[in-house]
């Protein structure tokens, strides 16, 4: 048998400094990638508490509709609700408040409340709208609620 030289001994010994950029590389890669998932993730939960919370705010509004029986049109806005028609000081106060609480808690909020008068076979309705606009790609959104009296 030959004896090694040294130079033969060195070369299978640990990696190389092209195997180690190649790692780094790798690793990069991956840590952008899973910096890209959170990101999304991020951007999905925030949407997820903007319709929560149209959700809760046009909630509100209808159940103090249910409530305030008289009249039974006092909250007609006719989607217009900053002008502060209605038809008694209760459903005025109760919409002001809701459109305080939608500019607040949604970013570009806007509230309409429509009055849609009982039919031959239809009780009356009232159609609440609570509208944000979505940061993450700039589009309106919108969350509609029916209620019957």
């Amino acid at each position: 048998m030959k004896p090694m030289t040294s130079i033969a001994r060195h070369r299978g010994h640990g990696f190389t400094l092209v195997e180690v950029l190649i790692a780094l590389v790798v690793l990069s890669i991956g840590m952008l990638g899973i910096a890209a998932l959170y990101l999304d993730t991020l951007q999905a939960s925030r949407g997820a508490l903007l319709r929560t919370q149209a959700v809760a705010l046009a909630s509100d509004l209808g159940d103090r509709i249910v409530a305030n029986r008289n009249p039974a049109d006092a909250y007609n806005c006719g989607g217009d609700c900053a002008s502060g028609e209605g038809g008694n000081a209760i459903a005025i106060a109760d919409i002001n408040g809701w459109l305080a609480a939608i500019a607040d808690q949604l970013p570009g909020g806007t509230g309409a409340v429509r009055y849609v008068a009982p039919g031959a076979n239809a009780p009356a309705q009232y159609m609440v709208t609570v509208g944000w606009t979505d940061a993450s790609d700039a589009t309106a959104s919108s969350y509609d609620l029916r209620i019957e009296r």
